[in-house]
């Protein structure tokens, strides 16, 4: 016998006013799947993506990828949850925007006591983005210094305070002096505001003429030279977003007249594809926020049936740290 679910739904490609909320059927899970009771919903560029066909599925669909909850059910083939389960996830099929939904089960993981539901929705896409970004593409070492892009954002602000606990020197790209502030006090070692300073140059200044080994830019198509530009000879450009739009017509003979440089287009989900590595990966997370070394900075809430103007806020620039849709 399956419950009913209020959700967020898309019929068709567009602006804010696109998403409807809806009461949808939630079957039994399946063999291999969970059933969660949601309580709080994080909030991502990648949603605003979807919603607009910048990134396609088939229509309709609901929106959003990381929850966290209280599991109601597991199919019989799920060994590691059981029902009241604390848990969340940060990569599972579109359709976190919802009460209850059914969930493949090895994307979901438990929550260690200490962190709350909403710190849990609003850490897991962005924190195991931090965790494979710096982790796993460019394995990070204690005094070198790097250039990350956007880092008063959600993703940003875990960057700059992860880097700050491996040792790691980042320089932050911000669009305002009070982004500046706040990624500083978040562990960024320095800053650059691109509304009025020449990142190129600031780089070369802040690194002594030597530029930055790996640059992490989830900007997309505004940065891309700039990015580039910021690279030492075969350093590594890692490419994780879009949020200025994609980068197209890439010319790679670019690469070699700027040094040989390297370029990577990873995703999330090719990096926690199982339930071992979802594991691995968040345990890692969960033990940086529960040693205090990176604080879940949650700036804006909205109920689920606010979600236009959480969109709106998300993609006006007008956001700091973490969105989450709140879920009773």
């Amino acid at each position: 016998m399956g419950i009913t679910s209020k959700a967020i739904q898309i019929e068709t490609h567009g602006g804010p006013e696109v998403m409807k909320l809806m009461t949808l059927d939630v079957p039994e899970p399946a063999d291999n799947e969970v059933q969660i009771r949601q309580k709080a919903v994080g909030l991502n560029f990648i949603d605003i993506y979807f919603r607009t066909g910048l990134y396609a599925s088939p229509l309709p669909h609901g929106l959003g990828f990381e929850a966290s909850g209280v599991v109601e059910a597991v199919g019989k083939n799920v060994a590691h949850l059981k029902a009241g389960d604390r848990v969340a996830y940060g990569q599972s099929p579109l359709g976190a925007y919802a009460e209850v939904r059914n969930v493949p089960g090895h994307q979901v993981v438990k929550i260690p006591d200490g962190i709350s539901f909403e710190e849990a929705a609003a850490v897991m896409l962005k924190g195991l983005t931090v965790q494979y970004l710096f982790r796993q593409t460019y394995r990070l070492q204690e005094g070198e210094t790097i250039l990350l892009h956007a880092a008063a954002g959600g993703v940003g602000l875990i960057a700059c305070q992860w880097a700050k606990a491996l040792g790691v020197k980042l320089i932050g790209t911000v669009s305002s002096p009070e982004k500046a502030d706040i990624a500083r006090a978040h562990g960024a070692w320095a800053t650059i505001n691109y509304t009025n300073e020449n990142v190129v140059e600031r780089v070369l200044e802040l690194t002594n003429g030597k530029k930055v080994p790996v640059v992490y830019d989830g900007v997309g198509k505004d940065t891309w030279e700039i990015s580039l530009d910021c690279l030492q000879p075969r350093g590594l450009m890692v490419s994780y977003g879009n949020a200025s739009g994609p980068v197209t017509g890439v010319n790679l003979g670019v690469l070699a007249t700027k040094g040989s440089l390297y370029v990577t287009r990873p995703s999330l989900g090719a990096h926690v594809n199982t339930l071992e590595k979802m594991q691995a990966a968040a345990d890692e997370l969960f033990q940086m926020i529960t040693s205090k070394k990176i604080k879940v900075q949650i700036d804006q809430r909205y109920p689920l049936e606010e979600v236009a103007e959480a969109h709106i806020a998300l993609a006006s620039r007008k956001t700091t740290g973490a969105t989450v849709l709140t879920l009773d």
